[in-house]
């Protein structure tokens, strides 16, 4: 499954009911856009320490998703079939469910508007 940023934040913070979605993915895979996300979040955190250390601890349990051109290719249509039924989504979201359509993974985020990518699975907590 492909960690959306508020995914891993959840995971960050405990919240329980990520943790079944979590133990049964056979692939957690972490898009390098979330874990950009991520950092600035951490940036701007009062636990600031307490989610870098996290995030050392458990960075090595995930693959991390960079992007290559195969991803770029897919990102370009994912944003141009967006833009043409006229439902843009934000541009890292964009990044990220091409990922997910590129690794045939579904997302694992709060946010519906991954819904309007077509070929691309989300999976809420």
């Amino acid at each position: 499954m492909i960690l959306d940023t508020n995914a891993l934040s959840a995971w960050a913070d405990g919240d329980p009911a990520i943790e079944p979605l979590l133990r049964t993915a056979s692939r957690l895979v972490i898009p390098v856009v979330v874990l950009g996300e991520f950092e600035f979040g951490i940036r701007q955190s009062r636990h600031a320490s307490r989610y870098a250390e996290w995030l050392a601890v458990n960075l090595d349990t995930v693959e991390v998703a960079r992007i290559d051109r195969a991803i770029a290719a897919v990102y370009g249509a994912v944003r141009l079939e967006l833009k043409q039924a006229g439902t843009p989504i934000p541009i890292n979201d964009t990044w990220i469910a091409a990922v997910a359509r590129h690794e045939r993974l579904p997302i694992i985020s709060r946010d519906g508007h991954f819904d309007a990518v077509r070929g691309v699975e989300r999976v809420s907590w």
